[in-house]
């Protein structure tokens, strides 16, 4: 049995440690059942982003009008434009594999799947290997929930949708998350009907509610979304789905499509790795449990990333594998310390958060001041037309420390970073207001929004 320093089993977030730690003189052996990459690479933020940007720019030939500018979108090529993008991105897998395959000293690449047949064995392709740590970055994969009649027939899931070679005439999307809302406003702007069917009252329900609220608003003014419904069953017959309705109230209602998205959420991907065979703990969803070490309960085996759910986000998983190479091969162990997190909703209106929500601040009882500023009330926001879009600042009462920041509207994904910034140093609506900020760029509306807090205070 081969023993290795160190066994990664995931090639998305897991290259954050296997590659440091051969450039190190580590022995390493990196397991893949799937695509290199990743997640993120092959069938998430990568692929679905040069899908969204397309329809950005379909959105804008749209809304042209709004500033007395006659032009018309006629009609979007989904088939050539997912080539060219998993074109892209499967040219890019294959790379990373080029350059594992030609570390051929101290670098293992074993194409499979690899399972645990004992707390410190995996085996993969036949053999059995062992290392003194082993790290778990298997991802998470699509929730499929249990609705009669869904098992069996050809819906979508996000992995299908940004492989598809097909623009549907009529598309339903299960689910009312950001997965449901960017890659169904994606194939809406690129041309086809859109129908959401939401369980809940509104759209994005873990952002801060006000966002919610009003992206909900503006985003279900626009297309068509059905809130406060189940789907009770599903019907595929002569290439059409059916879905069977029914509200929380007890009405009963049909809907029918030539394609179907399934997007409610994400389930890890541990239930195929042997763990059983192991001590190795998990929660009640699945999660592996670790320690504020990302140590599982087996001592020298970590896992990090969507298997664990701390954050199901990439920077998240890229900071955790920083960390455990830098804790385990670099310097003293510590126990891992997050910055504040960011994210964002790539859908339209955009959305960038960081923080805590307001929601959260008055369960836990922590005094805070509300800055707020709407983009119309700023010149470039005028300059947009923008009607909806928002800052919203949340500060400590009495520190006057930034606490959490929700944007919505164009560029909100760029614009949350100065308030990454801010939080992650500690700063004051006061600090906010001590820089310059270039007139008339959006970032004036967090600083409008900073000076909207100081009389509150």
């Amino acid at each position: 049995m081969k023993e290795y320093d160190l066994i990664v089993i995931g090639s998305g977030g897991g290259t954050q440690i296997s590659s440091p730690a051969f450039d190190l003189g580590k022995r390493v052996a990196l397991i893949e059942e799937s695509k290199l990459g990743g997640t993120c690479l092959n069938r998430g933020c990568i692929p679905s982003k040069m899908l969204i940007h397309p329809a950005n720019v379909a959105s804008i030939i749209k809304e042209a009008g709004k500033f007395d500018i006659k032009t018309e979108f006629k009609s979007a090529n989904l088939q050539k434009l997912l080539r060219r993008i998993n074109h892209k991105t499967d040219s890019d897998s294959k790379g990373i594999k080029s350059w594992y395959n030609q570390r051929n000293k101290n670098f293992d690449f074993y194409d499979g799947h690899g399972k645990f047949v004992s707390d410190k064995i995996v085996e993969v392709n036949g053999k059995r290997i062992t290392a003194k740590k082993i790290f778990i970055v298997t991802g998470a994969r699509p929730l499929i929930p249990p609705i009669p009649g869904l098992s069996g027939i050809p819906f979508m899931t996000s992995t299908d949708a940004l492989r598809s070679r097909k623009l549907p005439r009529k598309l339903l999307v299960i689910g009312g998350g950001y997965i449901a809302c960017e890659l169904g406003y994606a194939y809406s702007a690129l041309g086809s009907e859109v129908h959401w069917l939401v369980r809940d009252k509104g759209l994005l329900q873990r952002e801060d509610q006000q966002l919610s609220g009003t992206f909900t608003k503006v985003f279900s003014a626009r297309e068509n979304v059905h809130f406060n419904i189940n789907t009770t069953k599903v019907e595929y017959k002569n290439k059409l789905f059916t879905l069977h309705l029914e509200t929380n109230s007890g009405k009963k209602s049909k809907i029918t499509g030539d394609a179907l998205l399934v997007a409610t959420g994400v389930k890890p991907n541990t239930d195929q790795l042997g763990l059983e065979n192991t001590k190795i703990e998990l929660t009640e969803k699945g999660f592996v449990k670790v320690n504020n070490y990302l140590e599982t309960s087996v001592k020298g085996v970590y896992a990090l990333g969507d298997c664990v759910g701390n954050y199901l986000f990439r920077h998240s998983v890229n900071f955790e594998g920083q960390y455990l190479f830098q804790s385990n091969y670099l310097r003293e162990n510590k126990p891992i310390k997050y910055p504040p997190m960011p994210h964002a909703v790539f859908t339209n209106p955009e959305v960038g958060s960081v923080g805590m929500t307001e929601e959260e601040l008055v369960k836990l009882k922590i005094p805070y001041v509300v800055g707020f500023n709407l983009y119309e009330k700023s010149a470039m926001g005028m300059a947009r037309i923008s009607k909806d879009d928002f800052v919203k600042l949340l500060f400590h009462k009495k520190t006057r420390k930034l606490l959490g920041a929700h944007i919505l509207g164009e560029e909100a994904s760029d614009m949350i970073h100065q308030l990454v910034y801010a939080m992650t140093f500690g700063a004051t609506a006061d600090n906010l207001l001590e820089m310059i900020y270039i007139h008339p760029a959006l970032p004036e509306i967090v600083r409008n929004a900073a000076r909207n807090a100081l009389d509150r205070f």
